[in-house]
């Protein structure tokens, strides 16, 4: 009996040292009893099993250890960096990042985030005092100071914090939809008249639009465009709806009258509008994935096959492959040189590639990601490649 309470005990113990994976080895495995020659073998672990579990948990610890001293090690501040930066109306996270860090995607580790942090972060204001401080081994490490040092209304469920990236740059795009199936806008409002005297809508113009939802007033106006195609598997991953502008039902009817009240591209006959949607964008905070990715841009948004920083650009990776809102990837151009060998042969030899910029993912679909381009050197193209910087 007394050996059977001596397992029992010790199988708690256990539990919760597996659970855990070791709060200081959950007080050295099982306690010290875990090295006692005669622990009763009944309870399923010997005294060799003991002493190498042990062994294998410091063994792990000391490794994750490790790792995380590594990777803060590895963290370089910015040529410049502040000692404190108050954070202003207009800043991004991206731009704070970048202030304090040379690589802005390894915000977590500045700030020492988990993966739950990243996805749902403690919100910055404006106001807030961002301060640059350094362990007693030389690691640095961001902190909030208390104190706002600007007047600040404070506002119920309607301040969303500092955006991780400018938000009018991309506010169009988080509505849906930005990709469609085939017959994606088939059935949306759409407009069948234009005044006599226009062949094009813009600013302040009357549309007639047929089969709009009398009760919406506020509208997106979207043209259905190319198929987007995988350049690996020649398969359509889904077809890309241009936003072109926004308009109000001014008088509902079929067909109603609207009114233009922005146009990005001309507006004409035949275009698609869906109510005007307004999502937020999610605070993720920017981050590398933590696993492989070898992507390609797939489309430039607005047809064009170049893109340049503030440009929205596709890639051919989506939820389905682990992509996710914040994170940062590294566009990459593959490059080759032509020399000759030993037979005065033509060969052609890979080099290293060359980056181009990097982007910012902010909105994914189940097979596709679309991303702001946050630094560019030079021009990305359709075809280049979206690494893990």
């Amino acid at each position: 009996m007394q050996n059977l309470r001596h397992c029992l005990d010790n199988a708690g113990i256990r539990e919760r040292t597996h659970r855990r994976l070791g709060s200081r080895i959950a007080e050295s495995i099982n306690s010290d009893r875990s090295l006692d020659p005669e622990f009763p073998q009944e309870c399923g672990y010997t005294y060799e099993d003991n002493t190498m579990i042990r062994f294998l948990f410091a063994f792990i610890l000391a490794t994750l250890g490790g790792i995380s001293g590594a990777a803060a090690q590895d963290l370089e501040l910015a040529g410049g960096a502040p000692e404190r930066h108050i954070v202003v109306p207009g800043d991004t996270l991206w731009g704070i990042s970048g202030k304090f860090l040379k690589n802005p995607w390894e915000w977590p580790l500045i700030w020492r985030m988990n993966r739950a942090e990243i996805r749902n972060p403690h919100l910055i204001y404006p106001g807030d005092v961002i301060v640059l401080e350094r362990h007693a081994d030389g690691r640095p490490w961001l902190r909030l100071q208390s104190t706002r040092l600007l007047p600040r209304i404070y506002a119920e469920g309607i301040d969303p914090g500092v955006p991780p990236i400018p938000p009018n740059e991309i506010r169009p795009f988080l509505s849906e939809p930005l990709i469609v199936d085939k017959d994606g806008l088939a059935n949306a409002a759409r407009i069948v008249a234009l005044p006599p005297d226009r062949i094009f809508l813009s600013r302040g113009d009357r549309a007639y639009v047929a089969d709009a939802d009398p009760a919406q007033r506020g509208w997106q106006i979207y043209r259905q465009g190319k198929p987007l195609v995988d350049p690996e598997s020649s398969e359509v991953l889904g077809y890309q709806a241009y936003y072109l502008g926004t308009a109000r039902q001014v008088e509902p009817g079929n067909p109603a009258t609207f009114e233009i009240l922005t146009s990005k591209e001309e507006i004409g006959r035949g275009d698609r509008l869906l109510p005007v949607v307004r999502p937020d964008l999610v605070p993720y905070v920017p981050h590398k994935p933590d696993f492989r990715v070898d992507g390609r841009v797939i489309s430039v948004y607005g047809g064009v096959d170049a893109a340049g920083r503030g440009s929205i650009v596709a890639i051919n990776r989506g939820r389905d492959d682990g992509m996710e809102i914040g994170h940062v990837l590294a566009l990459e151009r593959n490059r080759t040189t032509v020399e000759r060998d030993e037979y005065d042969a033509t060969v052609v030899i890979p080099i290293p590639p060359e980056r181009v910029g990097l982007l910012f993912v902010f909105r994914t679909f189940q097979r596709i990601s679309y991303g702001l381009v946050v630094q560019a050197i030079g021009t990305v193209e359709v075809n280049d490649f979206a690494r893990v910087p």
